[in-house]
């Protein structure tokens, strides 16, 4: 009898189950944009009432939103997203210039971004926090770490605290 092989520790295989689906990605995407409250979201993006409302629930229990009384309103509830979810800011920016350069067709990308600091179009650039150089796949080398090491890393962490 085989045995079942355990995948590999990923980060990414980690960050898409957390995701879920194409919905959290799109209301991530549109609290970037403003949105804040469900009736937004739904008139945004044209989600039926119940998906959304599944989605908001997970990314309140997943830490990337928080649930606050609606100060104009306190029948309703705004949707803020927190440090964990502004920190996916990149990923979607990934993701848009991506489809901007592979999707988008002739008549380009459907939406322009601009840097307010410096007031040009925003071309995304990943670079390394080290020496600010951009990073291609081609420039990164990797260790792959034991579920036992990096449990042993938690461990000693804590033990430290």
């Amino acid at each position: 009898m085989k045995q079942k092989r355990e995948l590999p520790i990923s980060s990414v295989v980690s960050t898409i189950e957390t995701m879920g689906d194409r919905w959290i990605i799109f209301i991530i995407r549109e609290a970037f944009f403003g949105s804040k409250t469900f009736e937004q979201f739904q008139a945004n993006l044209g989600i039926a009432t119940n998906i959304l409302s599944a989605r908001l629930k997970k990314l309140v229990l997943n830490g990337m939103f928080e649930r606050l009384k609606n100060q104009n309103d306190g029948r309703r509830f705004i949707y803020k997203l927190t440090q964990k979810g502004l920190d996916l800011y990149p990923i979607i920016l990934a993701l848009m210039n991506w489809e901007d350069l592979w999707l988008a067709g002739k008549e380009g990308p459907p939406l322009l971004l601009y840097h307010k600091r410096c007031g040009h179009r925003l071309k995304p650039v990943m670079c390394c926090a080290h020496c600010g150089k951009p990073v291609h796949a081609h420039d990164v080398t990797y260790e792959e770490r034991s579920r036992r090491k990096i449990k042993a890393d938690i461990q000693k962490k804590e033990k430290r605290k």
